[in-house]
């Protein structure tokens, strides 16, 4: 297409205009050089270091909320709670994995010897009461007697009602 000819640009190409027209631009493009764009830039002059004007004090302006002060030392205690079940859990599972029959008696056997002292120390008191102890019941009078008599009925197999009727 060539720029001279505004009424051409509106026509379609013939064939032959659109291969030179290719040719042209496939030419252009191996005989053009790259562009090149700087896309950055860095100042190698030294810095000095220091300046000429004064330091100027900023203020600390930074306020830290009541709730999020109290979130984040309540997440720092759950932290530390969870660790420390997470190490009794580990502990447990060591210890779990490292039982023998051994380590197993060694366990058991003083509370077995404790229980077995309690229990003798416990019929030797209730011994020792029951032979102190002498009780008599004298009655006097007349002795009541109640006969009664108790019927229970069941209403079903699993989920029933129960009655239970007292005849005196």
């Amino acid at each position: 297409m060539s720029t001279e000819n505004p009424a051409a640009d509106s026509r379609p190409l013939s064939e032959s205009e659109a291969e030179a027209e290719a040719r042209r631009i496939i030419e252009g493009l191996w005989k053009s050089e790259p562009v090149t764009t700087e896309t950055s830039y860095v100042d190698r002059t030294p810095v000095p270091p220091y300046g000429t004007a004064e330091p100027v004090h900023q203020e600390d302006h930074r306020i830290v909320p009541a709730w999020a002060a109290g979130v984040a030392v309540a997440s720092i205690g759950v932290g530390a709670g969870i660790t420390g079940v997470g190490c009794g859990v580990w502990l447990v599972c060591q210890g779990f994995a490292a039982v023998t029959l051994t380590s197993v008696l060694f366990v058991t056997l003083p509370i077995a010897a404790v229980a077995a002292v309690v229990v003798a120390v416990g019929s030797v008191v209730r011994s020792v009461k029951a032979a102190n102890v002498t009780t008599h019941h004298h009655y006097s009078g007349a002795v009541h007697q109640e006969h009664n008599t108790q019927v229970t009925s069941h209403g079903g197999k699993w989920f029933g009602r129960s009655n239970t009727t007292v005849n005196h």
